[in-house]
């Protein structure tokens, strides 16, 4: 017999007479301590994980910044110490006598051109894809997430000798064909990501766009590529870090020294030794190549975020 039972045979069970139809529910709070408890752990669990994970990506980051502030001597004889005087030479040979100065600029301008090239192919294929429905649509945008498929390891024997043979002449070691390779590599992702942001965008003001007489590359570049800005951040700050970051496909397909990227530099100076055992200048490069990807990654770093969850609250 439930509570609600007994009360309608002997009355209420604190002698308190209640109105009709009212229902007294009691019972133990053993299952709501139970969920917290479990959910106290989790948040332990968690942010345990986050603090480690944190620790090793820091931890690294701050050695490579003061070892590029001590002399080879300190790095090697007293690794973890902190640097006793700062040696800003470092940096000054890196940049200079090293040549991660050219090799800075020579990777500012091809990721900039490849960047820019993607972002505008890669929105432009994707909002055909989300807005338009025509025969083979959904093969083309299945080709594209099966691009997504392929390892690199497996294009650059076919991708050198496609950039050999071309047309006209070659464009190996250039900036204009590193460009168009690093396009190819970067679209299939941005077509799938955009694709899917396009779709949560309201058709309503294209529609109205439409109606006011805008043509579709207005209704594009006016209308929806302003509204899909935080997808376009996102997605630019992605491929800005990968093709920043890019080793191989250069490796393979930019042989000439004065068109070298920084990652190409810092491999050439480790392996070469090229400072001749200058560590400190060494770490100093490290950290030339490394700081345009943590100041851009800081300055956006919510609007990325604000894109990667903008098709889910919408």
């Amino acid at each position: 017999m439930t509570t609600e039972e007994i009360e309608k045979v002997d009355g209420p069970a604190d002698g308190v007479p209640r109105p009709a139809g009212t229902t007294t529910v009691t019972g133990t709070l053993g299952p709501t301590r139970g969920r917290s408890s479990e959910g106290g752990a989790l948040n332990v669990f968690s942010h345990g994980i986050l603090v480690l994970w944190a620790l090793m990506v820091g931890v690294p980051l701050l050695w490579v910044l003061w070892s590029s502030f001590k002399d080879s001597n300190g790095i090697l004889t007293d690794p973890w110490g902190l640097p006793t005087v700062l040696h800003w030479e470092n940096w000054s040979n890196a940049w200079n006598d090293a040549n991660m100065g050219q090799y800075f600029v020579n990777t500012a301008i091809v990721v900039g051109g490849s960047v820019v090239g993607t972002m505008v192919l890669g929105s432009m294929a994707a909002y055909v894809l989300a807005r338009f429905t025509f025969p083979g649509n959904r093969l083309i945008y299945y080709l594209f997430v099966a691009g997504m498929s392929f390892p690199v390891f497996m294009l650059v024997i076919p991708l050198f000798f496609v950039l050999r043979d071309f047309p006209g002449s070659s464009l190996l070691a250039t900036y204009h064909g590193l460009i168009l390779v690093y396009i190819a590599y970067s679209l299939p992702f941005t077509v799938f990501f955009m694709t899917a942001f396009f779709r949560t965008l309201p058709t309503s003001v294209a529609e109205a766009a439409m109606i006011d007489g805008a043509s579709h590359t207005r209704t594009f570049f006016q209308v929806m590529l302003p509204m899909a800005k935080p997808g376009l951040i996102s997605i630019g700050i992605f491929n800005f870090l990968g093709q920043w970051n890019q080793y191989l496909l250069p490796m393979v397909l930019n042989q000439q020294e004065d068109k070298y990227v920084l990652t190409q530099g810092l491999a050439m100076i480790a392996l070469q030794q090229g400072y001749e055992n200058d560590w400190g200048a060494l770490m100093a490069g490290m950290m030339i190549a490394m700081l345009p990807v943590l100041v851009v990654y800081s300055v956006f770093q919510r609007q990325v975020q604000a894109g990667l969850t903008a098709g889910a609250l919408k």
